[in-house]
């Protein structure tokens, strides 16, 4: 194997959002990126394709132009359980609903006018003193950065695949034809499973199934249990293939070591509501140019952990939720009851709480708790 003729300030594997966020961000910062991927694009993933107002902030900031008419907006959250439902809006801004595809394509567009190499159907083999090491030569690399995924490969090589905690579920989501009927996200629960419902087009509704078990990500299982969905989705055409993946929502102890950092599901998943995947991602590569522009890769590991911090929350209530058929009624019948509580909830939750987080989230505990 012999050493490639190009060098590069960092090396990313993996041409996700994530890396692709990394690459623009690092070129934001005036160093040189090489970014490597084995598929070609645009890729895909089977997940909710919201996108919350915080993460089109982040991506206004990467410079990303995401094309009028490219999907469809959506305002806030509603939580349906059998005749209970709640809706909260978002304070000052809108969210967007876009194919994963789509999304995908603008980014890469971003990442071309900032000078991003990329190199696509580039399998990586290895990463080495050296640099990356691709199938027939070595790129020599000041900073490494895995992207690829949650089975990352990188987080491997590196030693840094130790977890503070491990959650596993199962997702399949399907495209239908079929004018949004709502401006919101819908999250809708079954027995054993949820259905998180997102706008993506005109003429055009993205539907994930998440469960514990592969029979709780079973489309029509959840219909069959869940009649007002099914009713909603009555006699509409599938208009794109049905994908399965398997979330993952897990801690590492560290998401960097030496010159290699770990960003996106590779440095840790959350199972949150939607569009939470993208923001953490966009945010941490935001972080992660300035530690890697200052070269201390240590601030880039306590932005991180502040960056998952209510995310994490966030899933672990949904996943309680979930797995509590008794207290998820009780709970959406009272927030139907103070909706005004789950709005404040959402403003927290989205960023726009104008009081500290520590004293804002002690004071919506008490109110959640006395409610």
């Amino acid at each position: 194997m012999v050493s490639g003729k190009t060098a590069t300030d960092v090396f990313i594997i993996g041409g996700g959002p994530a890396g692709l966020a990394a690459a623009i961000a690092a070129r934001q910062r005036g160093l040189s990126v090489t970014v490597a991927d084995g598929t070609e694009p645009p890729i895909d993933k089977a997940c909710g394709e919201g996108l919350m107002p915080e993460t089109l902030a982040a991506l206004g900031q990467l410079g990303v132009k995401i094309p009028p008419n490219a999907g469809a907006v959506f305002r806030g959250i509603r939580l349906v359980q059998n005749n209970d439902e709640v809706t909260a809006e978002f304070p000052d801004r809108e969210g967007l609903g876009i194919r994963r595809t789509t999304l995908h394509e603008c980014m890469i567009e971003r990442a071309k006018e900032c000078a991003v190499r990329l190199l696509w159907r580039t399998p990586v083999v290895g990463i080495n003193a050296v640099g990356v090491e691709l199938s027939h030569s070595v790129t020599p690399a000041r900073w490494i950065v895995g992207a690829d995924g949650s089975g990352s490969r990188v987080r491997s090589w590196a030693g840094l695949d130790s977890a503070t905690r491990h959650a596993q579920r199962y997702a399949t989501r399907r495209h239908y034809r079929l004018a949004p009927w709502t401006e919101h996200v819908e999250i809708y629960w079954s027995k054993l499973s949820q259905a998180y419902v997102t706008p993506v087009g005109r003429k055009e509704i993205c539907v994930v199934v998440m469960g514990e078990t592969v029979e709780g990500a079973d489309f029509d299982c959840f219909l069959t249990d869940c009649p007002k969905l099914q009713g909603r989705l009555a006699g509409a055409e599938v208009c794109s293939r049905e994908r399965g993946a398997v979330t993952l929502m897990h801690s590492l102890s560290a998401v960097h070591s030496r010159n290699i950092a770990l960003i996106g599901d590779a440095s840790g998943g959350v199972d949150a509501i939607t569009g939470e995947g993208l923001r953490l991602a966009f945010r941490q590569a935001i972080s992660l140019a300035a530690s890697l522009e200052k070269a201390d890769l240590s601030s880039y590991g306590r932005a991180h952990r502040e960056l998952t911090r209510k995310p994490l929350l966030m899933g672990d209530l949904l996943l309680t939720l979930g797995r509590n058929d008794r207290l998820r009624m009780r709970v959406i019948g009272m927030l139907a009851e103070r909706p005004k509580l789950f709005a404040r909830m959402l403003a927290l939750h989205s960023g726009h709480m104008r009081i500290g987080p520590l004293r804002a989230s002690a004071q919506l505990g008490w109110e959640f708790l006395t409610a």
